[in-house]
């Protein structure tokens, strides 16, 4: 039921370029997608309106309701313009239930929209996503009709074509009297279990005689006194009635799915299936070509008979078996024969199988017996088989069914329909036409019949603008922005292509339809460029740090630029596919140049070594022998180390061994802006940095910093202390305290300086009592830095503070009531602008929707009356995108059930809800690589955590198609808000999300359930001595939210 509940239409941002200057494409919104192969329109869901949309489908494909309701006018009703006026009596449901009907009978769009029509009906987001039952709705609907139809023409509008008498008759059967009472409906409900038919459900329930006697004996009023009776209703033979739609509902009776079959009365869709297109018809009366279709040796002789040399590839006779009898092999004979390779070698004495089993031909032999025996049956096999759904077609003049479900409309047989009245899924409502009522002929195939003018107009002048919407979005969403960089404008420097005079000059842009050919662009090109003689060569290009470099040159003039993957915001490099001012370039994703910070010492004027470090960039191919260094420095020989990262720490460099200098620059690791260290081999001191400063030996540093941790922040000192590597951290302790003057005996340390790991100028701390764990050490770190003192719980309650009551219009935005929020006297603290204000609706006293769009209107949220808001002030100014998530992450403390403090998160859905695009953004914001997180949604009112996992790569076993990775669906229903834990797999890497206050919260909540179980059982056990033998319902349901339909006073 909530499979499409959160698609929208927006489309997503194009983001397939690298390098400076490009500019994202954004699309602009698509319109609704145009009808399907029916040519019926389906309903959107709102959410949980799946119940209204099987009765508005039902009421719609009514002729006789649909045309009683156009015949009312504007003159009546009123206009949907004056709906504002305070004294303009507008009667808004049936308007927008005229709107509605004549957008699903005229607009071309897959699906319309009823949130007009619930808005009219009072309705808030609550109603709309809250499932009611259809039989309810059928019952306020019709009665706030009659309601907004008093005083006009159709106020007998729903009596004259749903109302019905029921009769019942008791006879006396003493003096014979009859006694006749009349009960008005609009709808019959009768029980259907243990009945073999609705038939016979209606007969015991409405014509069935029912017998007054002996216990329950009838009081006559003619006799007086109690007597024998029968009781029955009067059998309406006058007319008989065809049934033409059956609401489905699938699921328990407290919540589920509706559907609805519906007969197409007046022929407005167009009934086909799908499969039926490419289908052969079969007549399967010849009992004789049956025989041969079941015979696959016949079927595979006749087709390869058809073949040049009798020689086919195997798929391909898989292919025209499927073609020829409209089903696989598969499903057809591997049942009986096993697969078809498996059929071939069996026969090997008819087929002949390549050694590699990928071709078969039909033996010279067996050909000329198969051709004879084939050839007289041949083409009264190949028309038997041109039609195996002729019987579904083969009467044209009387409706057809449909299964509409929300958006979605498909054709249904009516053999399959029978098949819905028993089960999880089965018919709960029916709608029946009197067989006597006929249509007349222009009303058939005919949506425009009798809808009102006005709305024709309104229809017509919406379809033509969704024709404009469609052909911009098509322009739009087939044209790419080109940038082409002319040769002759350019010149080769230093690894890349590099202007003559500036980037303004030598690049030109173009838009150009991306369904065209390689060949169509370069003509245009030709065109643009009158001044070009000579060969026009075309090739990707790639901005680069280096310059510009040609990657790859375009072949294949009659390719479309889809069909060679040309990407929005491309750069094309225009030349002559030789040189470029003189000089042959480089091309290739090989031999991309690569801009390298390389480090060296520097050299006096007099050609002496200077101990002083020199840093310059160069450009090297990146595959070029890393050993190219030397040459490119006139350096004879050295010691090369690199370093990926921005840091210059002396852990971040690697030493680059002999044996590897013949592999290249890529082989190494190294990227644009790596750094490369050469230190010749007669340098006797390292070159290595330390704390980011350059020094010329390690020895320079020789001592640590000692900080008392075990005082007040106000009391802290800190020391130095020399060392060397191989000094004891014993003996630094030591020394540390003399210099602290600490009384407190620690625990040893037995380890040197550098079995500890610790380098030269590090920061120790002094702590009493046994040495911290990891965790202890980083709640020390947080406390020191400022940070929260203790790992905080990922999920406790919110407390909320209560600064007032507002009054506003809802046709005020969001930024006017934060903006009165703001004037609250309880509101304590400044705000700089309501832009510092985040906005939730509370729900069960928390946060609930995130409300966002300070410009929209409040209306707009249907927030209804006394709705509670929560604000929330920020630091910096909040504007979310439509595509922006808001998260609450928290970082799982190691070696503590706990968590650090919650950092907010904005997670860009714009290409998808999917797990792995989450654990993508909650990496990069931890500074952790994605394969060592693990990352939980939180469930406050079940103390639950459920592991986030990239499961879209699971299949099921009956489609074999990959699941919907969508985070917004079950189970995880992902929303604004929502905490997500976050666990470093470097430091722990067990699967245990929870907190103590998780195992509390549970605990709790089983003693609840607990006490509720023995509340039970004691109001059962004295139900059962009160009322013996009746039934209690084992399990205790909440009252269910009445549906109700808000209807101004008409009279």
């Amino acid at each position: 039921m909530f499979g499409d509940l959160f698609e929208e239409d927006y489309s997503s941002v194009s983001n397939n370029h690298y390098g400076k200057g490009k500019k994202l494409k954004t699309k602009a919104l698509e319109p609704p997608a145009p009808r399907e192969f029916t040519n019926l329109s389906g309903i959107r869901n709102q959410g949980g309106t799946c119940y209204l949309n099987s009765l508005l489908q039902t009421l719609h494909f009514t002729p006789e309701f649909r045309e009683a309701l156009f015949s009312l006018g504007p003159e009546e009703l009123g206009s949907l313009e004056d709906k504002d006026k305070p004294d303009a009596k507008v009667r808004i449901i049936p308007l927008q239930l005229q709107r509605l009907f004549a957008q699903l009978l005229l607009l071309d769009q897959e699906a319309a929209s009823t949130a007009d029509l619930t808005d009219s009906f009072g309705w808030t987001s609550d109603e709309e996503m809250r499932q009611h039952d259809v039989q309810e709705l059928n019952r306020i609907l019709f009665s706030a009709l009659e309601t907004s139809l008093v005083g006009t023409s159709g106020h007998d509008l729903i009596n004259r074509l749903y109302h019905g008498t029921i009769v019942n008759q008791i006879v006396c059967k003493e003096c014979k009297n009859v006694s006749e009472k009349q009960e008005d409906f609009l709808d019959l409900t009768v029980a259907v279990k243990n009945v073999s038919g609705l038939e016979d459900a209606l007969w015991n329930m409405y014509v069935e005689e029912e017998v007054f006697d002996y216990d329950n004996l009838y009081r006559c009023g003619n006799c007086d006194r109690l007597v024998k009776a029968a009781k029955s209703e009067l059998d309406d033979l006058e007319y008989m009635y065809d049934l033409f739609s059956v609401i489905i509902h699938k699921g328990g009776c407290y919540g589920g799915h509706y559907h609805v079959y519906i007969k197409d009365v007046d022929h407005l869709g167009n009934w086909q299936f799908q499969e039926d297109k490419s289908k052969p018809d079969v007549n399967l009366e010849d009992t004789q070509n049956k025989e041969e279709i079941d015979d696959p040796l016949m079927i595979l002789k006749a087709i390869l008979l058809q073949e040049e040399s009798n020689l086919i590839p195997v798929d391909q006779l898989g292919q025209k078996l499927l073609k020829k009898i409209g089903i696989s092999w598969n499903k057809k004979y591997r049942k009986q024969y096993g697969p078809l390779r498996k059929f071939l070698q069996l026969h090997s004495q008819i087929f002949l199988l390549s050694s590699d089993e990928s071709t078969v031909r039909l033996l010279k032999d067996s050909s000329v017996q198969a051709e004879s025996d084939i050839q007289r049956n041949d083409q009264q096999l190949f028309k038997t088989l041109t039609s195996e759904s002729s019987g579904l077609n083969d009467r044209p003049s009387c409706p057809h069914w449909f299964d509409i479900n929300d958006s979605r409309v498909q054709p249904i047989k009516e053999k399959d329909i029978e098949q819905q009245f028993q089960g999880k899924e089965s018919a709960y409502m029916l709608f029946y036409r009197k067989s006597q009522l006929q249509r007349p002929p222009e009303a058939r195939a005919n949506p425009r019949y009798k809808v009102p003018c006005h709305l024709l107009s309104e229809m017509d002048a919406a379809n033509i603008e969704l024709q404009i919407k469609r052909a911009e979005c098509d322009s739009t969403n087939n044209t790419v922005e080109l940038h082409l960089h002319l040769g002759p404008h350019y010149h080769f420097l230093n690894g890349a292509l590099h202007p003559v005079v500036s980037q303004t000059e030598s690049m030109w842009d173009l838009t150009f339809d991306k369904r065209k050919t390689l060949g169509d662009l370069r003509q245009s090109i030709f065109q643009l460029l009158e001044f070009w003689e000579g060969d026009m060569v075309l090739s990707v290009a790639k901005f680069v740090p280096a310059g510009l470099h040609v990657c790859q040159t375009l072949n294949g003039d009659d390719l479309t630029l889809c069909e060679i993957e040309i990407a929005d915001g491309e750069d094309i490099f225009v030349w002559n596919g030789v040189e470029v001012g003189g000089i042959q370039i480089p091309t290739g994703s090989d031999c991309e140049p690569l801009l390298l910070n390389v480090l060296h010492v520097a050299t006096s004027s007099e050609g002496e070594e200077c101990q002083q470090l020199k840093e310059s960039p160069h450009v090297f191919p990146s595959n070029a022998e890393i050993g190219t260094v030397f040459t490119a420095l006139a350096i004879p020989e050295g010691v090369i180390l690199i370093n990926n990262t921005e840091s210059r720490d002396e852990e971040n460099w690697t030493t680059i061994p002999k044996e590897d200098l013949k592999k290249t620059f890529r082989e190494q690791g190294l990227r644009n802006g790596s750094s490369v260290l050469i230190q010749g081999s007669h340098d006797g001191n390292s070159l290595l940095t330390k704390q980011g400063k350059w020094i010329n030996t390690v020895n320079e540093i020789n001592w640590l910093q000692v900080k008392n941790l075990s005082q007040l922040e106000s009391e802290e000192e800190q020391v130095k202390i020399s060392a060397t590597l191989n000094t004891v951290v014993f003996d630094i302790r030591i020394k540390a305290i003399k210099e602290l003057k600490l009384l407190k005996e620690l625990v040893p340390d037995r380890y040197t300086l550098k079995e500890a790991g610790l380098k030269m100028g590090s920061s120790l701390g002094l702590c009493p009592g046994k040495a911290p764990t990891s965790s202890q050490c980083l709640k020390i770190m947080l406390d020191k830095c400022g940070l929260t003192g203790a790992p905080s719980d990922a999920h406790a309650e919110v407390s909320l503070w209560y600064l007032g009551d507002l009054e506003i219009s809802e046709d005020a935005t969001l930024g006017e009531l934060k903006s009165q929020a703001m004037t609250l006297p309880s509101l304590e603290f400044s705000i700089p602008s309501p832009a510092f204000l985040r906005a939730w609706t509370v729900e069960s006293k928390r946060p609930g929707r995130l409300l966002r769009a300070h410009q929209q209107q409040l209306k707009e949220y249907k927030l209804g009356k006394r709705t509670e808001i929560c604000l929330e002030p920020l630091q910096k100014e909040e504007n979310l995108g439509p595509w922006d998530v808001l998260l609450r992450t928290q970082m799982r403390l190691p070696g503590e059930r706990a968590y650090g403090p919650p950092v907010d998160v904005l997670w860009d859905t714009a290409r998808g809800w999917t797990a792995g695009s989450l654990r993508q953004r909650v990496a990069d914001v931890y500074s952790l690589p994605v394969e060592k997180i693990e990352i939980a949604k939180y469930f406050p009112e079940k103390f639950a955590w459920l592991p986030v996992s990239s499961w879209n790569q699971q299949t099921t076993k009956r489609k074999k198609k990959k699941k919907q990775d969508n985070l917004q669906g079950a189970p995880y229903y992902l929303k604004d808000g929502d905490t997500i834990g976050v666990k470093n797999l470097l430091v722990e890497d067990d699967d245990d999300f929870s907190t103590v206050r998780d195992d509390i919260g549970k605990e709790k909540q089983k003693e609840l359930a607990l006490g509720k179980r023995k509340s039970r059982e004691a109001l059962r056990a004295q139900s059962s001595d009160v009322f013996c033998g009746a039934e209690t319902p084992a399990r205790a349901r909440g009252p269910e939210a009445s549906l109700s339909i808000h209807v101004g006073s008409f009279r």
